[in-house]
């Protein structure tokens, strides 16, 4: 009985040691939530985030009126100063936009595709300089860089154009894997649309080509790839890639619409990584934290993808790897965006990172507003400076 009694009191204090450990637990994470206000709104306070916020609001409303529908959010140093939504996710049944609803990112989507190969890259797993074919033997196409891929240069022909009659005549949804395996054995255009590396041509095809990269070296699926090692580690919980089987995905959904019909499902949304990834502006603010802090990427990653690469043509647009530059005349980066386009989905993610502001618009109804940000940017400047953006940044 005395021996029970002992076990029964170093039971009883181990659970009190494990309580006050929990109960120092809590207290510490509350602690850090005061903290984390008291910070944010103190920051609030320097950036004049209320003014901002009411400048922000009459653009909005007059996007609003010239035909937006979709979510925006627009964030400085970490805090969000304006995040609202406009209209419908579904039509049809009448289901309202919400902070949660998903968005067919388009080619935004090519942001994810270019950070998922450096990531190889930094693991030794892909080779900036290898070609294609060091991974695929039977590619049809010599002299294709990783490196030419990501940066536009490629020279490749548009794989929506080359098998686009099979595509159509049997119905076929191909996967990336699909399209891989048909420039090897479909005798598709033999001559390329340009040297590689000769100079940069904006096509669907590179992108299409790294996600099957990202595919073949990793051994998963390009969607089981991004939520293990990108998506789920810096809490992008709402976002995926339509491929997906996680039924998840549905919860939110929007659907997209351009002049006033309801797109349905294209033979091609199966191809991902130049589009294909849905999410929720939330995921996207927190994808920009993740950029910014180095979280997923090293520093001298980053650089590398925020490089200028584009000098054929003069002026100051431009692209790196994965993301469209706007350059200064010294043909330094000043912002970092990414523009997209499919099926009645138009989007764009734009972030300076030395003034550390972002902007995200989303919409699921076809409109050319969403890429008309100067006077956001000007608001974010304050008075420190006017941009020399464009009033449309729309890049085809």
């Amino acid at each position: 009985m005395g021996l029970f009694r002992v076990l029964c009191l170093f039971m009883l204090s181990g659970f009190l040691w494990m309580c006050r450990e929990d109960t120092s637990k809590t207290s510490s994470v509350k602690v850090d939530s005061v903290a984390i206000k008291k910070k944010l709104k103190k920051i609030s306070k320097e950036i004049n985030a209320e003014k901002k916020a009411r400048e922000i609001e009459e653009i909005m409303l007059g996007k609003v009126k010239a035909g937006f529908n979709g979510n925006v959010l627009v964030a400085q140093k970490d805090v969000i100063i304006y995040e609202k939504s406009f209209g419908m996710g579904v039509f049809e049944d009448t289901v309202r936009l919400n902070s949660g609803s998903k968005f067919q990112l388009a080619s935004l989507s090519k942001t994810f595709t270019a950070v998922a190969v450096m990531k190889l890259v930094e693991e030794g797993k892909l080779s900036l300089d290898l070609s294609v074919k060091d991974y695929y033997p039977e590619f049809p196409y010599e002299g294709v860089s990783v490196r030419s891929l990501l940066s536009h240069r490629s020279g490749l022909p548009y794989y929506q154009y080359e098998f686009d009659k099979k595509v159509r005549n049997q119905k076929i949804y191909p996967t990336n894997q699909q399209m891989m395996s048909w420039f090897a054995t479909e005798k598709p255009t033999p001559r390329m649309m340009n040297f590689p590396d000769h100079f940069f041509s904006y096509n669907n095809t590179n992108y299409a080509v790294l996600a099957a990269l990202v595919e073949k070296v990793s051994g998963m699926s390009f969607d089981e790839y991004l939520r293990k090692k990108i998506l789920l580690p810096i809490g992008m919980k709402n976002t995926f890639v339509a491929t997906t089987k996680n039924d998840s995905i549905n919860i939110g959904r929007t659907v997209g619409y351009q002049n006033g019909r309801r797109l349905q499902k294209d033979y091609y949304d199966d191809i991902t990584g130049d589009k294909g990834i849905y999410a929720t502006t939330p995921d996207l603010f927190k994808w920009y934290q993740a950029l910014k802090s180095e979280t997923l990427l090293s520093k001298e990653s980053l650089r590398e993808m925020y490089t200028p690469r584009s000098f054929e043509y003069p002026g100051l647009r431009n692209y790196g790897y994965g993301f469209r530059l706007w350059v200064n005349d010294k043909q330094q980066t000043d912002y970092v965006y990414h523009t997209g386009w499919w099926k009645g989905y138009n989007t764009i993610m734009f972030f300076d990172l030395r003034e550390d502001f972002v902007i995200i618009l989303l919409s699921n109804r076809y409109n050319r507003s969403v890429y008309n940000i100067k006077e956001i940017i000007n608001v974010l400047h304050g008075k420190n400076k006017t941009t020399t953006v464009e009033e449309s940044i729309l890049d085809q």
